[in-house]
């Protein structure tokens, strides 16, 4: 979702992110313009009580029936979603809101790039969930990250990203290159770089208007979010700048942004939508939560086209949670269907619809993509792909400003290099100085 992709976010999606990116989302993917449709949030009317559930991109909620099938077991409800496509346009208003005390949807969703500065900052804007719900449904890390300081839990976890890299196998096949999933995966196993050579060889007999990769940005999602060490250390501090993590992401982008295999492309933004329908770019860093996203946007002559192949290293790009404010006048209302949304049951609903893969373990062994996305992605074994993947994604700290921090880092310094031809050292120089004002500094 987002995702976010990151990607989002000033991003995600991440961060969306990343994004993917997401978004974005990261982390998330988006079905909406830039701008937010929200409207006051607590509206009723007709007898019935509308409840207003903000996100950014495409959760799937609405796409799988959940908010339909909720409304009929609760004729007394009807729920209104309102999303805003990227998280770096979301997030800064549901700031505002919860600061103002007023405005915010009954629900809002808060992508893992934010959900340090949402325990850290805003933890007595949210209702404590943890006081309805067995916590145990949750994987512990993902509990963690939404639990404040004194044990109140903020949110309670949709997705998450577990990694791997979708592809055209058809513009594989053109530029000669091995289209087989497994033989592929073997390829780069354990090392983006060497996802690079097979870009650079794919360009060399690159069908006419096709690039390897969406972008750069896209790249550096994709490997920071399979690195332990990021933006902050585990006391808290900033090390972005210091981060091993942080360089290896950044050479291994530089590597896209200064070739010719990049289409160049802002993820979650149109030109980016329509290079999946116009088809090209080849490949992409593909978090669970695109697989729906790809789908939408490649549309009917992108089936059977796509495939799914594990990615160099596993990750986790995006992944996001729901929180009730106690701004909301139907709290709740607004507890109950949050807690029906992500319960397992649910989420597998969601992964059926467009493999969002759940953060409630004891939903894996249930989750069946739908037919319709199975054969859309060449029969590629995805729930198992991703699972591998999440089995070992590594421990990693967010930050209270991790998102602005990577959203300067891709939207600013990679976007430098990549679209206005500056040189790494000066893209990562614009980078720096953005991220000094983010800091303060």
């Amino acid at each position: 979702m987002r995702t976010t992709t990151r990607r989002s976010h000033r991003l995600l999606a991440l961060a969306a992110v990343a994004a993917l990116t997401t978004g974005v989302l990261a982390g998330c993917a988006g079905d909406s313009d830039d701008g937010d449709s929200s409207g006051s949030g607590n509206n009723s009317g007709g007898g019935k009580t509308t409840l207003t559930v903000g996100t950014f991109g495409v959760f799937g909620y609405k796409q799988a029936g959940l908010y339909d099938e909720y409304t009929k077991l609760h004729p007394d409800i009807t729920i209104k979603e309102n999303v805003t496509t990227r998280t770096d346009v979301y997030w800064p208003k549901v700031l505002t809101r919860l600061q103002a005390g007023s405005g915010t949807d009954d629900i809002q969703a808060i992508e893992v790039g934010n959900i340090t500065e949402a325990v850290q900052t805003q933890g007595s804007k949210f209702v404590d969930l943890g006081k309805d719900v067995d916590k145990s449904q949750w994987l512990d890390w993902k509990n963690a990250q939404a639990t404040t300081e004194d044990g109140k839990l903020i949110g309670l976890g949709t997705d998450i990203g577990p990694m791997a890299i979708c592809y055209r196998k058809d513009l594989f096949q053109k530029a000669g290159l091995e289209t087989d999933r497994t033989k592929l995966a073997a390829q780069w196993k354990g090392d983006w770089n060497k996802y690079v050579d097979l870009g650079k060889q794919y360009m060399k007999k690159a069908p006419s208007g096709t690039k390897f990769v969406d972008s750069a940005s896209s790249v550096y999602n994709a490997v920071l979010n399979g690195e332990s060490e990021r933006y902050y250390d585990k006391s808290g501090k900033v090390v972005w700048d210091k981060s091993n993590g942080v360089k290896n992401a950044w050479d291994v982008a530089m590597s896209v942004a200064t070739s010719n295999m990049s289409a160049k492309l802002k993820q979650f933004d149109k030109p980016w939508d329509q290079g999946y329908a116009n088809a090209s770019f080849a490949t992409v860093a593909c978090p669970a939560w695109m697989i729906g996203y790809i789908q939408e946007k490649s549309g009917e002559a992108g089936k059977g086209k796509w495939d799914v192949a594990a990615a160099p290293t596993a990750g986790n790009w995006g992944g996001s949670f729901i929180g009730v404010p106690t701004a909301g006048k139907h709290q709740k209302e607004a507890i109950a269907l949050a807690k029906w949304l992500t319960a397992p049951e649910q989420q597998a609903k969601v992964f059926a619809k467009q493999a969002s893969f759940p953060s409630t373990p004891s939903a894996y062994s249930t989750l069946k993509p739908a037919a319709a996305t199975t054969e859309f992605f060449s029969n590629a074994p995805i729930t198992q792909i991703f699972s591998d993947s999440a089995k070992t994604i590594p421990a990693q700290v967010f930050g209270v400003k991790d998102q602005p921090i990577n959203t300067a880092l891709t939207d600013i310094g990679i976007l430098q290099v990549e679209q206005k031809g500056k040189s790494p050292e000066q893209g990562w120089d614009a980078a720096t100085n953005e991220i000094k004002d983010v800091l303060g500094q």
